[in-house]
């Protein structure tokens, strides 16, 4: 599913404000501060070039992303956060990957949208709103017009995603924890909670419930992640209702049960075992509860 050409001329105006955002740089919550246009980096180990780690058609997303051709899915390394039980973490904590010129990165997404994808999926955006939106004006200039999927942690600034506005088409960001405490253990970030509340009620302003086009695939709206993690430790009951009762009951969840621990997630006893069964059930039953009846597969 194609979708209307984007505005070049508007894209660049918000690239232009995206790196005054990031000189110093307040892209995300932590606003570390850091010239990323002078290549110094922070929290996310990313200066003046994004690095891109891989790009391919991914057919392990939501069906309602993969369809029959695949999300065309680009991994960006770095991050925001310092999730010790990262699966990716090759990418998100060691920066494996290549610095990207906004030239290559639109190559890629023009090579994605040639190879028939459904959308552009951009995984761990966050820190690279400025290379994304450079990137953007170039592809739109070569004809790109796909979905654009903003897949991020969910630790976004309201300030940040509001450049994005009418860019974006779908935004699917995780929403981890409801426990500030649990937070700060896990992935450094004790605001966490907060944040994520303002930023998935921010993208659910900007484009509503997920809206499915006629053979089931994505074209519009917010969908979330949660993580099942053991002992309760992500606060599923808590996310469920707030989804609910804060965002939309019509809220399009995934709940995953896919945890086992990796990177440093040994050096925390709670999580130091993969999720049970009874544990993935109960998170999906209080999802039921909470409200929400539109789940992701």
């Amino acid at each position: 599913m194609k979708r209307r050409r984007l505005d070049k001329k508007i894209i660049a105006k918000r690239a232009q404000a995206a790196w005054e955002m990031a000189d110093p740089c307040r892209l995300c919550p932590r606003h570390c501060g850091v010239r990323r246009r002078e290549n110094k980096k922070g929290v996310c180990g990313t200066g003046r070039a994004a690095k891109v780690s891989s790009y391919f058609p991914h057919h392990g997303e939501e069906r309602c992303l993969r369809g029959t051709r695949g999300s065309g899915t680009i991994f960006f390394a770095g991050c925001n956060l310092g999730c010790i039980f990262c699966q990716n973490y090759e990418l998100s904590q060691l920066g494996e990957g290549r610095e990207t010129a906004p030239e290559e990165l639109a190559a890629a997404m023009m090579y994605l949208q040639e190879a028939g994808c459904h959308n552009l999926n951009l995984v761990t955006p966050t820190h690279v709103v400025p290379h994304i939106l450079d990137a953007l004006v170039v592809a739109v200039e070569a004809g790109f017009t796909l979905p654009i999927v903003y897949n991020s942690g969910g630790y976004d600034a309201v300030e940040t995603l509001t450049l994005l506005e009418g860019i974006v088409d779908i935004y699917m960001p995780d929403f981890k924890y409801w426990d500030p405490v649990a937070a700060e253990q896990l992935s450094g970030a004790g605001d966490y909670p907060m944040t994520a509340r303002q930023a998935v009620k921010e993208m659910h302003r900007q484009t509503g419930d997920l809206v499915l086009d006629d053979h089931g695939i994505a074209v519009r709206g917010l969908l979330v992640r949660h993580l099942v993690l053991p002992n309760g430790m992500a606060g599923t009951r808590d996310i469920m209702r707030f989804l609910a009762d804060e965002i939309s009951s019509d809220t399009f969840v995934n709940v995953m049960g896919q945890y086992h621990p990796c990177w440093r997630a040994r050096t925390v006893a709670e999580i130091n075992r993969p999720v049970r069964i009874e544990e993935i059930i109960r998170a999906r039953q209080e999802a039921l509860a909470a409200g929400l009846r539109r789940f992701a597969d």
